[in-house]
């Protein structure tokens, strides 16, 4: 053993050679989770946010108009922006052109020179470094100074020198990757999901026009085909973000409330508006990142609007005689509002690293909410008047919600016998261990329940189509006997006196949770019914990974003693072609149009042996846009339901 070595368990001996020092951006294709978040469709899209969020940069210093993105055929994808370009002079310090040390090394870049940029979304992820690093092809084009620039890498490495390739007389970037395949779980790109960024940020910073066009599929047309194609530009900002997100509620005021806030060292912009429903939507932003943890902002946010109408509603007399103290839990029901804050330099924590925790930026908020409502209610005392009867209404509804949750709370301090008595619970106590089904019905409850394995998967029959929170009281949601079902057999929480939709997970008891339902529309009804429900009341659980859906299959292929279970219509034709071969060409198709028609072997084989099925994961890459179509499907309008419907339809796909 060396003198400063240490023996190991096998042997070996721990010391300065057993220290691996990762050069350049080997670090990153070593560990891409601990950079990008995951290696599945997140971590994917997050590679384009890094590079839109560069362009956008560019756009908040002043210098770029426009953004475009285009997805090709061959799985890659380019980022053009109308900025500067990226600076392709000798670096002085590392002896080579800048756009090579922005593109090869980590935290490199403009963001760090306070007066090349104020504020900087970018400061929050890992730059464009990263995204070269998990391509197995990247090309960067500069446009600046007259000259057309351009350098090329594969996997983060240059294979080309920094060469000047044409004359122009604009400026700007464009950066064409493709990822890695042998570091992505799935390397396609999502149009919808991009596409809803990409409105996210129009909303954000007004003005600027961002496209997207996807050359994979050609849409149909009476000229042929084309690319399908978005574009978004918002001369509003966050006044016509708060219209598109309430578009299927019906507002109670006159128009969003709204104010730019440049008073103190950090500007903040706010909108907000009061409708008909039950729930809160409160999406906060820094620097164009959605901090969905909250934080600073959103508490100087929820102090101000608190102190401010409470005030309000004490001086005019409309809560003299009420008996019962109001909450600011009551000040945010029907509540939809955008804030946004621009901070030099971000402080983020929490479990996802998106809660800010700069302490000066909640008195900034605070103080703009106040000036805000302070002028709105005093120049419109009818729609102040409609939101004062609403948060009176609210605190009369949080009465009688809080008994009802209460009684659901004290079945669960109960083992054993405080449990649903149509739950079937595993042997198993160990919740990392443990899974539960959310099953549509008794009859496919029996059969899930004869299919399982006991020792870690619990079966919960639900009685047909639960109740729609989306349209319900909150005192309603706790009477409903399905959903005081899904709380008790959970194990879990929910509300305390300052939020009545705090999730408490201590006693969560299964960390696999998933919805199984017919495969027919129905059975897509109640799964979206149960999501709905997941997303408003449950969202942690969604955020933390514990919501799947399972697949059961469509159609079982028979001939003989051959079958082929099949998941779609291409899969169908496919088992009848292969197994219709030959002398005997006699083939059977069964179509499954409920878990209760396959026999639980069946149903344990294709849907629940954890060796062979196929769970879908419930994950939110928008919580904005999530809430528009949660409020749009499962809302009282059914004119833009339909729209939706009609232009989706053709898109729609299940993804594995």
């Amino acid at each position: 053993m060396s003198e400063n070595g240490k023996k190991l368990q096998d042997g070996t001996e721990y010391s300065a050679e057993s220290i691996q020092v990762l050069e350049g951006l080997e670090a990153v294709r070593k560990r891409p989770a601990m950079y990008i978040g995951d290696i599945g469709i997140k971590g994917l899209h997050h590679l384009v946010y890094e590079v839109i969020d560069n362009s956008i940069d560019e756009a908040l210093a002043g210098y770029c108009t426009k953004i475009e993105i285009i997805i090709f055929e061959d799985g890659s994808l380019t980022v053009t922006d109308d900025g500067r370009g990226i600076p392709t002079d000798l670096h002085e310090k590392e002896q080579k052109s800048a756009l090579e040390v922005v593109m090869t090394l980590l935290h490199a870049g403009g963001k760090f020179d306070k007066e090349s940029y104020k504020v900087s979304g970018g400061l929050h992820g890992v730059g464009v470094s990263c995204v070269n690093a998990l391509s197995e092809h990247l090309t960067a084009t500069v446009m600046r100074e007259g000259k057309i620039f351009r350098q090329e890498y594969e996997r983060g490495k240059p294979v080309t020198e920094v060469t000047v390739i044409g004359k122009t007389d604009k400026s700007g970037t464009i950066i064409t990757f493709k990822p890695d395949a042998t570091i992505f779980q799935t390397t396609e790109f999502n149009f919808e999901i991009l596409s809803a960024r990409l409105r996210e940020l129009a909303y954000l910073n007004k003005g600027i026009l961002l496209t997207i066009k996807d050359e994979r599929e050609l849409v149909e047309n009476g000229n042929g085909g084309k690319a399908r194609y978005e574009e978004f530009r918002s001369s509003h900002g966050l006044k016509e973000f708060i219209e598109y997100l309430d578009v299927n509620r019906e507002r109670l005021i006159e128009a969003p409330i709204h104010v730019s806030y440049d008073k103190t060292a950090i500007p903040v912009e706010i909108a907000l508006e009061y409708n008909n429903s039950f729930s809160e939507n409160v999406h906060s932003y820094v620097n164009n990142i959605n901090t969905i943890e909250g934080g600073t902002h959103l508490a100087g946010f929820r102090r101000g609007l608190t102190r401010t109408l409470k005030k309000y509603a004490e001086d005019s007399g409309a809560t003299a005689k009420l008996k019962f103290d109001i909450n600011g839990d009551d000040f945010r029901e029907g509540l939809t509002a955008i804030i946004s804050v621009k901070v030099a330099e971000p402080q983020f924590e929490g479990q996802t690293k998106t809660k800010l925790g700069n302490s000066e930026v909640m008195g900034a908020v605070d103080q703009a909410v106040s000036a805000m409502l302070t002028n709105y209610l005093e120049e419109h005392p009818k729609d102040a008047r409609t939101i004062v009867q609403k948060v009176i209404l609210a605190a009369t509804a949080r009465h009688a919600a809080r008994k009802a949750r209460e009684l659901v709370q004290r079945k669960n301090e109960f083992s054993g016998s405080g449990l649903p008595g149509k739950l079937a619970d595993c042997a198993d106590r160990d919740p990392e261990k443990c899974e539960i089904y959310l099953v549509e019905g008794d009859s496919a409850g029996g059969t899930a329940k004869q299919g399982r394995d006991r020792r870690f998967q619990a079966i919960l029959p639900l009685r047909g189509k639960i109740l729609n929170v989306e349209k319900a009281m909150q005192h309603r949601i706790y009477e409903s006997e399905e959903i005081k079902n899904i709380f008790t057999a959970l194990g879990v929480n929910i509300g305390t006196d300052e939020d009545s939709k705090a999730l408490n997970l201590a006693g969560l008891r299964y960390h696999k949770i998933i919805i199984m339902t017919d495969a027919d529309v129905d059975g897509s009804h109640i799964t979206t019914l149960i999501m709905t429900f997941f997303f408003r009341y449950m969202q942690d659980l969604i955020r933390g990974g514990n919501l799947f859906i399972a697949t059961p299959p469509l159609y079982l292929v028979k001939k003989g003693k051959t079958e082929r279970y099949c998941w779609s219509e291409e899969e169908r034709e496919s088992s009848i072609k292969e197994l219709g071969q030959g002398k005997d060409s006699t083939v059977s198709v069964q179509r499954y149009k409920g878990l209760g028609e396959m026999n639980a072997g069946q149903l344990w084989e294709t849907t629940m042996n954890p060796e062979t099925r196929t769970l879908r994961q419930v994950t939110i890459e928008s919580a904005a846009e999530a809430d528009h179509i949660f409020s749009m499907l499962m809302g009282d309008e059914v004119p833009p339901r339909r729209e939706f419907i009609e232009a989706h339809a053709k898109y729609a796909k299940i993804d594995a």
